[in-house]
């Protein structure tokens, strides 16, 4: 019987182990909108509509909510997606003179 040449004398032959990568689920950043006293009302409705896909009924009670207690989650992103969305909102809110601020923070 022909004998496999990476055997070995003692038994103790190479072995190649397959080790399991374990991938760890992205983290992930919450968009935060911040209330201010001069971004008008209906600008805050378009963006919501616009970048964040909510009906006008919804944009308008997220934005209430905003406006009563100071700040408020429109979503929860990839760290990508969330600071893209913010970078586009207060690129059109420079565009239109508003000082609307968002900001994307780790969960």
């Amino acid at each position: 019987m022909a004998r496999d040449p990476s055997e070995r004398e003692d038994g103790g032959g190479d072995l190649a182990v397959k080790r399991e990568r374990k991938t760890q689920k992205p983290r992930l950043y919450r968009v935060i909108f911040h209330n201010d006293d001069y971004t008008t009302k209906w600008f805050v409705v378009m963006v919501l509509m616009r970048f964040f896909h909510l009906t006008e009924t919804q944009s308008t009670a997220f934005m209430l909510i905003v406006h009563e207690q100071g700040s408020g989650v429109i979503g929860v992103y990839t760290k990508d997606i969330a600071e893209t969305k913010v970078s586009q909102v207060m690129d059109l809110a420079t565009e239109y003179g508003m000082p609307l601020r968002l900001t994307a923070e780790p969960e």
